[in-house]
């Protein structure tokens, strides 16, 4: 199900200049403070190292009161009166006269010191006239709040720090997050418009801890970007906007299928309305989205408009509301658009061939080759048809290519046209040159199995191609691996195993054989009676011992046999005959031979 995030920014434009007004480089290092200590205390018990002590004997004769100790600290600068703890008696102790002490590195921690910032207050046009758009707190105090004329403004507070809004840096900004999330946490992220993001983390939230988690740490890495953040989750992008702006907490995170309860109590203008509808809603006074809710569809539109019913159902999941993301610029992409919708599969494979022309030059000049396609046609009715072909190696060759997106055409339903087609190559990998030194020298030059492979693999699917590659392992089901088709395999063992080996070895029953080296001379398997004409064996395998503990004393004896009609298969017997602890005997059929 879709969970989409959404994160506010609620003071974008202020912080955003606040960031800018950072210190670059870090403060200098305060000196420790020093309380004044008399230079001629007299005679005292002990050697002197500030601070009062009780029995010494300047603290005893010379004792003040303490009304003017605390005149004398009055008088001092904030900065320089001494804590609490240095107003009462202490004790410390006298150092060793034999036993001189190495003074002690002081490792100071460089701390980002709080800058105290003048009110600052955003002044845009709107209209025809010029408004305060975004205010500070400080602002906001001296009785500055967006929407206030900017002559009203200048002429209360005429020392305020009034700055020009830069919508078009703050949107720039807001790419740059998405971009950002894009690629480090959801494929699909978009900006909504002004301040703050979309997010879709379906399919994706196990990646970072969960939804919870992964909005905690949203919101720590915005407040150290200098930002202040509130996000919400939902279901639906309208209601995570909505709760992300009007909700309670600055974390908000909405249960599945508690869209409903969760906007209720919501103003109505947490549904994007226009002016012109709030102003409606106000009239037939709908304060609340619970109010809306009892209202039958008809009547609601024609007093608030028919946007707002849109509005209302995209934020309850009652009409969808994709997001359109955000595309990374670094992703090889091309695109054309058609003056005439086409549909033939002619049109459509002429179009793939001028596409993929232009695709390998962009591949060639960042020096990468594509592992992945997907070619995207938008169709006439809005709809769109993606088809996705893979290599198993970086290829720019564009026949290859062409070859395997021809496999996909019979998927493509072009419906009353295609108008628009776009490729990327979401997956590349560096591509160097090849060398051909042994072809010119005319040498053999082995070929390489990649066209092969992926021609398969469109027809049957990338994972139904596959080497056998061995194992180290006695175990005969353990010694073979699945792996790159393009890849040879290493050398194989000089035991001898049967062409056909199974997965999971099958019971043998009615045996009769021999104990305990001799092999089965009758069997029953599938339901029929094989007689055996002719054995070799046994071939004796351990478990695996630092597996499990239950193959600590696990034998298996393995046969070939051979019946009356010439078939060949290798079965064997769980235990060595001998001891019970190493099986019970009983015989199982492993593979075929031919």
């Amino acid at each position: 199900m879709r969970r989409v995030v959404s994160l506010f920014l609620p003071n974008l434009a202020i912080e955003r200049l606040r960031r800018l007004e950072r210190p670059a480089t870090w403060p200098p290092e305060r000196p420790a403070l020093q309380l004044p200590v008399d230079d001629d205390p007299g005679a005292c018990s002990v050697p002197r190292g500030g601070g009062w002590r009780p029995g010494a004997r300047w603290a005893r004769t010379s004792a003040q009161s303490r009304e003017e100790v605390e005149a004398q600290i009055a008088s001092l600068p904030v900065h320089a009166q001494p804590p609490m703890r240095e107003l009462g008696r202490r004790s410390e102790a006298a150092s060793h006269p034999y036993k001189a002490q190495a003074p002690a590195l002081r490792v100071v921690t460089p701390v980002m010191v709080a800058v105290q910032h003048a009110p600052l207050a955003l002044i845009g046009k709107v209209g025809r006239r010029e408004e305060v758009v975004a205010a500070c707190t400080g602002a906001h105090a001296l009785g500055i709040h967006p929407g206030m004329a900017a002559t009203h403004a200048r002429a209360l507070v005429s020392d305020l720090d009034f700055r020009p809004v830069e919508p078009e840096a703050d949107a720039a900004l807001l790419d740059r997050l998405a971009l950002l999330a894009v690629r480090r946490w959801s494929p699909i992220a978009a900006v909504t418009p002004a301040d703050g993001l979309w997010i879709d983390l379906a399919g994706c939230d196990h990646l970072h801890g969960g939804e919870e988690r992964f909005c905690r740490r949203l919101i720590a890495f915005c407040r150290r970007a200098g930002f202040t953040a509130r996000v919400a989750v939902a279901d639906t992008p309208g209601a995570a906007h909505a709760l992300a702006r009007f909700g309670q907490d600055d974390l908000t995170r909405v249960e599945r299928y508690g869209t409903v309860a969760a906007l209720s109590p919501l103003p109505i203008a947490a549904l994007r309305l226009t002016p012109t509808a709030l102003t409606a809603a106000r009239k037939f006074g709908f304060e609340r989205i619970a109010d809306l809710l009892p209202v039958a569809r008809g009547p609601l539109a024609r007093r608030l408009g028919l946007p707002t019913i849109t509005r209302l159902d995209q934020a309850l999941g009652g009409v969808a509301e994709p997001i359109t993301p955000r595309e990374d610029i670094e992703v090889p992409a091309v695109e054309r658009r058609l003056l005439e919708p086409i549909s033939t599969a002619e049109a459509i494979e002429q179009v793939m061939g001028d596409l993929l022309c232009d695709l390998v030059v962009l591949l060639q000049a960042k020096g990468v080759g594509a592992r992945s396609l997907r070619l995207t046609g938008m169709r006439v009715d809005g709809t769109e048809q993606i088809v996705a072909v893979g290599t198993s190696r970086p290829t720019r060759e564009v026949s290859h290519l062409l070859r395997l997106l021809k496999l996909r055409i019979e998927r493509i339903d072009p419906g009353m046209g295609l108008e628009q087609f776009q490729m990327v190559a979401p997956h590349t990998e560096p591509l160097d040159a090849v060398d051909l030194g042994a072809v010119l020298a005319g040498e053999t030059l082995v070929r390489d199995p990649a066209r092969l492979v992926d021609l398969i693999a469109g027809r049957i699917g990338m994972h139904s191609v596959f080497r056998i590659a061995p194992v180290e392992s006695h175990v005969p089901e353990r010694a073979v691996v699945k792996s790159d088709p393009n890849e040879l395999p290493g050398a194989w063992p000089e035991w001898k195993r049967p062409i056909r080996l199974f997965a999971h070895p099958e019971p043998l029953h009615r045996v009769i054989a021999l104990m305990p080296d001799q092999p089965p001379r009758r069997f029953e398997w599938r339901g029929t009676t094989y007689k055996v004409v002719g054995g070799d064996g046994p071939e004796r395998v351990h478990g695996e011992w630092w597996r499990r503990d239950a193959e600590v004393w696990a034998v298996r004896d393995y046969y070939r046999v051979e019946d009356e009609t010439g078939g060949r298969y290798w079965v064997f017997r769980r235990g060595d005959g001998f001891e019970d602890g190493t099986g019970d005997l009983s015989w199982w059929m492993h593979g075929v031979f031919g």
